[in-house]
């Protein structure tokens, strides 16, 4: 609830502009009891970070099973349909992070602690791709590790463009198929 609420305020208002009294109150807490569980602000933005960042790492691990089942365009649209969901809500987080150098040192050293980081999303669908190669189903030339990095930054950059401007004219899903299939065409024959 502490989270949820956190991540809200944060997204409407920003890291800078949010004191821990106002996500208290969302939460329905009061701050004393908000400062019984996180040290200060950024200790609750890395909580929110956290938080909020496994579910895309599940998913993405989950295409290690996926390899030679289905379609290749169904398992990258719906890596592509879960990157757009995630880099949009995450953006304003992201931002806050980037935007104070101490709680983007903390919210670093954190990701080394733990083993984790933004780059396994892409090792993973890398090597999704490279087990698929390995059946036959990609182009064997095919570099797996620029393939994952085009399709990611695709929605990255989809997302953050929906932030900054009026929206497009085509939807998350139908910008997610497309990010794969056009992908898809330059490696199967």
């Amino acid at each position: 609830m502490i989270l949820d609420a956190a991540a809200r305020v944060m997204a409407e208002r920003g890291l800078a502009n949010v004191t821990t009294r106002q996500i208290a109150q969302a939460a329905g807490f009061t701050e004393a009891a908000l400062y019984k569980h996180f040290a200060n602000k950024a200790d609750l933005l890395l909580a929110v970070i956290r938080e909020r960042s496994p579910g895309f790492v599940q998913l993405t691990q989950a295409l290690g099973d996926k390899a030679g089942t289905g379609t290749l365009e169904g398992h990258l649209t719906a890596v592509a349909k879960a990157a757009i969901a995630f880099y949009r809500e995450g953006f304003p987080m992201f931002a806050s992070v980037f935007a104070d150098p101490n709680t983007l040192a903390a919210h670093k050293s954190e990701l080394r602690d733990r083993g984790a980081g933004p780059h396994q999303v892409n090792e993973v669908v890398a090597a999704y791709l490279r087990a698929e190669q390995d059946l036959g189903r990609l182009r064997p030339g095919a570099d797996v590790e620029a393939v994952a990095g085009l399709l990611l930054g695709a929605c990255f950059q989809y997302a953050f463009l929906g932030h900054m401007s009026p929206p497009g004219q085509r939807g998350d899903d139908e910008a997610a198929a497309s990010f794969a299939r056009t992908l898809l065409e330059s490696l199967t024959d």
